[in-house]
């Protein structure tokens, strides 16, 4: 059987090599045989695919959060992943680790290499024994210092092949841009002045993957980061990776193909390995990274950060709540979810905010954003026209009130909406100054020129502990509080990613959703009130009047009740 499931894998992925590289579709599938037989691949692996459950949750942080002195950074994130979260996150990402030239990993220069300021692959699959790690593929670009592109300025062969030339005349007005910068960059070469694709930034060249040695190139790396421990795979800024002049060039046909691809390729050679897209932009473009249950296994839900965000601001749940009551199951193809964040190292995007909430209401958005300390990045679109593209700025600072020294409020809004991003249906993935209760790093905006540079903190290790232990912190209490709702959601099957999800509308200043295990033994509905005062709040007639616990705090409310006022800031988990 494994034999037969092995060959219609490589059937599988002949016919991808025909659709996107029609004449040269039998050469690839004679290397792809020959890379698999170099590694000892033949068919009998014995895993078996990954199967979320409630009790997952992922940890987002660069390798070098923490520091500590006389040590190697991915060792004292070791220790502090064991010390302090092991019992909260069974899978960490580590951002890029790899040697790079720029946008903090994001400009890759070697990617079979460990940044040796980090530490070395023994510090990654140390990490890979406790915890499954997820690592990224970035696969639009490289670095301009790396040997790729030296070999291509020399003109030597195959990477003279392997980047996007272009013609400063071409018409490309009609590609989407995620940058304000220009999209072409000259580059001097031995053949002359060469200008060439560069999506992001001119230090990150983009790579032309209709030429099949890029993709094999790709290829041969995933099976090294696959033999190196990585069990989670996220491609980075995917929905960009195939150009055609006269095109978008995003969300192209042949992109679709090459993730689908690789979601094949995985299959094959480590079943149990899980790809995840990151692809911020609207919702239905989003979710097109599902496929038919062929592409992602995970997409971000890039909606939910802005929304939320919104949402508590305001004290109305008006959109947040449209928005979750629209997502179907029937989006949702078997084996696939949703990847639940509210921060990562990038700002919140504003694009996935489009059609759901009015324009006026995205610029008081922004206008918030500002008077707590962020900044705002911009793209230029296709009539040139300057738009935000994403607000820079921690999440917990995102949330404070800038006219109030009441920190005890801040936090209650923080977790507040900390517990709705838990409670949805997905797989949460927390960012490690969500967890700590990081404020803004406007120092090192200053420093470094760079937006974004504001939620990249890089934090002493042995006085982050020292907060850790200072029951008085706001550290610890954010802290401690974040991992109570971690123990929580593990403890329930209710919150299982594959469980069913319904939306309740009970008045604008509450959040409510109600989750139910996939096999229908527990129900527990969570509740928000998203606004500075007690709200009263009367339960769907569905879910009864008690006795019920909130899970969160373990209250138990003995008799029966259809209605009770929340405080400010509040959310609840009921379990009858």
């Amino acid at each position: 059987m494994k034999k037969i499931q092995y060959y219609r894998s490589l059937e599988r992925m002949y016919g991808r090599f025909r659709r996107l590289y029609p004449d040269g579709a039998d050469q690839c599938l004679r290397r792809l045989e020959m890379m698999l037989g170099r590694y000892g691949l033949d068919g009998e692996s014995d895993a078996t695919p990954y199967r979320w459950s409630h009790e997952d949750a992922f940890l987002i942080t660069y390798g070098d959060t923490l520091r500590s002195e006389g040590e190697k950074p991915l060792t004292t994130l070791h220790g502090f992943l064991n010390k302090y979260v092991k019992d909260v996150f069974n899978t960490v990402h580590i951002l890029p680790f790899f040697p790079y030239s720029s946008d903090d990993g994001f400009s890759v220069i070697d990617y079979r290499k460990v940044n040796p300021a980090l530490g070395t692959w023994n510090d990654i699959k140390a990490i890979s024994t406790g915890f499954r790690l997820m690592g990224d593929l970035v696969i639009n670009h490289v670095s301009r210092h790396s040997q790729w592109f030296r070999d291509y300025a020399s003109g030597l062969m195959p990477e003279k092949h392997y980047f996007i030339e272009a013609d400063p005349a071409d018409d490309l007005s009609a590609v989407v841009r995620p940058r304000s910068r220009p999209l072409l960059t000259p580059v001097h070469t031995r053949d002359g002045l060469r200008h060439l694709w560069t999506t992001f930034s001119d230090d990150q060249i983009d790579l032309d993957f209709s030429n099949p040695d890029v993709l094999f190139e790709f290829l041969d790396i995933l099976m090294v980061y696959i033999d190196r421990g990585m069990r989670v795979i996220r491609l980075d800024a995917v929905a960009f990776m195939w150009k055609k002049p006269g095109t978008s060039c995003i969300h192209l046909p042949e992109t679709h193909e090459v993730v689908k691809l690789i979601r094949d390729f995985v299959e094959l050679i480590a079943p149990e390995t899980t790809i995840i897209t990151e692809t911020n932009v609207p919702h239905d473009e989003n979710i097109s990274y599902f496929g038919g249950g062929d592409e992602a296994h995970m997409v971000y839900q890039f909606p939910l950060p802005p929304l939320l965000l919104h949402a508590i601001l305001t004290g109305n749940s008006r959109y947040l709540t449209r928005w979750a009551a629209g997502l179907s199951d029937a989006e949702i193809p078997e084996g696939c979810t949703f990847f639940n964040f509210t921060a990562s190292h990038d700002g919140i995007g504003v694009r996935p905010l489009e059609g759901l909430i009015p324009e006026n209401e995205l610029q008081q958005l922004i206008e918030n954003v500002r008077r707590r300390g962020g900044e705002i990045s911009t793209r230029t679109t296709e009539n040139g026209e300057e738009k935000p593209y994403e607000l820079n700025i921690t999440y917990f600072d995102a949330l404070s009130d800038p006219d109030s020294d009441d920190e005890e409020s801040d936090i209650d809004r923080f977790l507040c909406s900390q517990a709705i991003a838990l409670a949805l249906k997905g797989v949460p993935a927390v960012y490690i100054h969500s967890l700590l209760g990081t404020g803004n790093d406007v120092r090192a905006v200053e420093r470094t020129g760079r937006a974004r540079s504001i939620n990249r903190s890089r934090l002493g290790a042995d006085e982050t502990e020292k907060e850790l232990q200072d029951h008085d912190s706001r550290r610890c209490r954010v802290f401690r509080r974040y991992k109570r709702l971690l123990h929580c959601r593990t403890q329930h099957p209710a919150f299982h990613p594959d469980g069913a999800q319904s939306v309740p509308e009970l008045g604008n200043e509450v959040f409510a959703i109600e989750r139910t295990s996939p096999g229908g033994e527990e129900t527990v509905l969570c509740l928000a009130n998203l606004s500075g005062e007690p709200v009263s709040v009367t339960l769907p007639e569905n879910f009864g009047s008690g006795p019920w616990r909130d899970v969160i705090t373990g209250k138990l409310q003995k008799q029966p009740a259809s209605s009770f006022t929340l405080r400010p800031y509040r959310p609840v988990w009921l379990l009858q």
